[in-house]
């Protein structure tokens, strides 16, 4: 990986892959999300049917994102050494057994182990990522990792409502058997999905996989002047939005009086903005303006609802900032992937985009912690917050784009 200049595109096994192969990732994606979203809002009550503590709940939500974090990388690098195909199949199946065994699980510690695990085993991001950019010329990754994003957001949109019509909170961790069953089913058809449809983009290459140890070969991404710089953006992005996110119904709740059904309202209306952007207009606009600017524009986008959102009225305002902030993360967040996947050594594109999900995966702790301290405090602190830390971002991409010397825009 030279700092120079980004490596020349990849060749060999991964121009072999079929028509449509990351489409058909994408629908793999959905289903193993749609899993993913029927847990997630249940977790406090399947905690609470522990008699735990408030303390333990919050354990509970960041095993899964502590997992994911030492997953990403780990996985991303096998996948890069052994092919993306059989990584995928091993990290789905354990996602699917640690679903069946939270549903057995004899206390809120045997729970959080298990979360821990399956955090680990979900944390494929990067081999689907990965996969993607073996089989997308470089100037299409950012609207198939768009795509990728909208099946991402769809299924968390979905799942919730499954999971809360076959819940029985009233009769204790048994109550959530029925859910938990249901999204190991959907990682099995994942599973079969991907041994049936997909098919391997990569050859093993155990000889280039050996060249640096995992340490050494983070170290260089780290201080590469593109990479490192879009992992720091991609930390202090996730750090802004998650711990908005964390505080949000809070803080709604405080300053309006909102009920969680007008909560649940706004957030409907963000995952349909969210989800338009990625399918309509994130592509688009990345293959005409580049990703650089257009990484900067969504970042930009973002730092200016952050502080509107300190001086809002309420109501059709907050509504409408909440929106115009997930279009711009919409806009940003495939962009980053793209800008690494350009600058990434063609052979360590898993390892690489795994750290860049770790370092998304560490901020999904940090930030939920960081936002209730200062909202604790200061009740639009977490906005004013997560507008300090996004705003140098936007020169961070910039650089990161200048740096990486490749398209910048069509010459149309």
């Amino acid at each position: 990986m030279s700092p120079s200049a980004p490596p020349p595109p990849a060749t060999g096994p991964e121009q072999s892959a079929p028509p449509f192969a990351a489409a058909s990732l994408i629908g793999v994606v959905f289903i193993n999300m749609l899993g993913f979203g029927i847990i997630v809002p249940l977790l406090p009550f399947y905690a609470h049917s522990f008699d735990a503590p408030p303390w333990q709940m919050a354990l509970i939500f960041s095993a899964y994102s502590v997992g994911a974090f030492f997953g990403e990388p780990f996985w991303g690098r096998l996948s890069d050494r052994y092919g993306r195909k059989p990584i995928l199949i091993s990290t789905i199946t354990a996602n699917g057994l640690c679903y069946l065994f939270l549903a057995f699980a004899p206390s809120i510690e045997a729970a959080f182990v298990i979360r821990l695990l399956g955090g680990l085993a979900a944390g494929n991001g990067a081999v689907i990522q990965g996969y993607i950019a073996d089989v997308t010329p470089p100037e299409k990754r950012a609207r198939q990792l768009s795509y990728q994003g909208a099946a991402w957001n769809v299924g968390l949109i979905v799942g919730p409502s499954i999971g809360g019509l076959f819940a029985h909170t009233g009769i204790g961790p048994a109550g959530f058997r029925i859910p938990l069953f249901i999204a190991s089913g959907l990682a099995f058809v994942c599973v079969a999905a991907v041994i049936t449809v997909i098919r391997e983009s990569r050859v093993r290459q155990t000889d280039i996989s050996h060249r640096a140890s995992r340490w050494a070969a983070a170290g260089e991404a780290l201080r590469h002047p593109v990479i490192g710089r879009l992992i720091l953006l991609t930390f202090l992005i996730g750090f802004a939005f998650t711990g908005i996110e964390s505080v949000f119904g809070l803080w709604a709740q405080a300053r309006f009086d909102w009920s969680p059904r007008d909560i649940g309202f706004a957030f409907a209306w963000v995952g349909v903005c969210a989800f338009f952007t990625q399918t309509v207009v994130t592509g688009r606009l990345s293959e005409r303006y580049g990703e650089g600017p257009m990484l900067a524009v969504g970042m930009a986008m973002t730092v200016i609802s952050m502080l509107l959102q300190v001086v809002s009225t309420g109501g059709l305002m907050t509504t409408v900032l909440m929106c115009f902030s997930a279009v711009g993360s919409s806009v940003a967040f495939p962009n980053v992937a793209a800008l690494i996947s350009r600058a990434a050594d063609p052979h360590r594109q898993g390892q690489i985009m795994g750290l860049n999900n770790a370092a998304g995966a560490l901020s999904r702790v940090l930030g939920p912690l960081s936002a209730g301290l200062i909202f604790a405090e200061v009740i639009d602190g977490p906005f004013l917050l997560g507008a300090a830390v996004v705003a140098p971002a936007i020169f961070l991409a910039l650089a990161a784009s200048r740096r990486a010397g490749g398209r910048t825009a069509d010459p149309a």
